[in-house]
């Protein structure tokens, strides 16, 4: 999101409880809090359509490992001593 000074900032959209458009955009959380910014209403629900496309796919589609040669490596757990 982006202040009307042009700062951008990040927002949790899952607080957001509604936007106003009144012609300023406004963010209104779920405790009451208020952001103004210079997105509009539409770019706003874009954004946040976006990012929950984006959680969707990466939990349907997790990304390849790193380095494949630690994916196949199998670590033992520490077990307790007999007795204990």
């Amino acid at each position: 999101m982006t202040r009307l000074t042009g700062q951008p900032f990040a927002i949790n959209p899952d607080l957001i409880e509604r936007i106003e458009s009144t012609p300023d955009t406004i963010l209104v959380l779920m405790d009451g809090t208020r952001y103004l910014v210079a997105e509009t209403l539409s770019e706003v629900v874009a954004l946040v359509q976006e990012y929950r496309a984006a959680i969707v796919s990466r939990a349907l589609h997790p990304p390849e490992p790193s380095r494949p040669e630690l994916s196949s490596v199998v670590l033992p757990l520490p077990t307790r001593p007999q007795g204990e």
